[in-house]
């Protein structure tokens, strides 16, 4: 059944919000009949599962409003109650208010679709940074010269300070997990 779609634009929480959690990167929709093949393997059908399990507390199997939003807020994070009514109505395929197993997994599967988006154009952005295409680090002189193409002048010391302040590793370089962490 087709999720119900609603005048009123999708919360921003559902996908703006990290939730690294919960992702399952390239994976074809999970339902309860879904057999283990090459791309959904038996750890990716229960992973998904143990994941929604835990969401649905009263193991009803479904998730409601409450559930997501006390869910969420139990993994540290906020949701607030009229963002979860909007994550559950962007979802919910048959209309009863809360999340099934198969509109959970459209709710991963759309939330991957949106983070590989977001990394797709971060690695965009890297490879205008690196100092040499394909080197997979942005050396200090390499990001003053894309920052000088950008119309921002800086010196070579005041571009080491600033890989300094994200380079985990101390090598004096960024890769591209370390700009990936200065991004966010």
């Amino acid at each position: 059944m087709k999720p119900r779609t609603m005048s009123t634009p999708k919360s921003k929480w559902a996908f703006n919000k990290p939730f690294k959690t919960l992702t399952l990167k390239n994976r074809k929709p999970i339902t309860q009949n879904t057999k283990p093949t090459s791309e959904t393997s038996q750890k990716d059908l229960l992973l998904l599962h143990q994941v929604f399990n835990y969401f649905d507390g009263d193991k009803d199997g479904k998730i409601s409003i409450a559930e997501l939003q006390s869910c969420i807020q139990s993994i540290g994070d906020t949701m607030t109650h009229e963002e979860a009514k909007w994550v559950v109505a962007d979802f919910d395929g048959d209309g009863d208010g809360m999340l099934d197993i198969e509109d959970f997994t459209r709710l991963m599967s759309e939330r991957e679709s949106k983070d590989d988006e977001i990394d797709d154009d971060l690695k965009r952005a890297f490879e205008m940074f690196e100092a040499e295409k394909g080197s997979g680090c942005i050396t200090p002189k390499s990001l003053q010269r894309a920052l000088n193409r950008l119309g921002e002048s800086k010196s070579c010391e005041e571009c080491a300070a600033m890989i300094r302040a994200f380079d985990l590793d101390h090598n004096g370089v960024l890769d591209f997990q370390e700009f990936h962490q200065m991004m966010a």
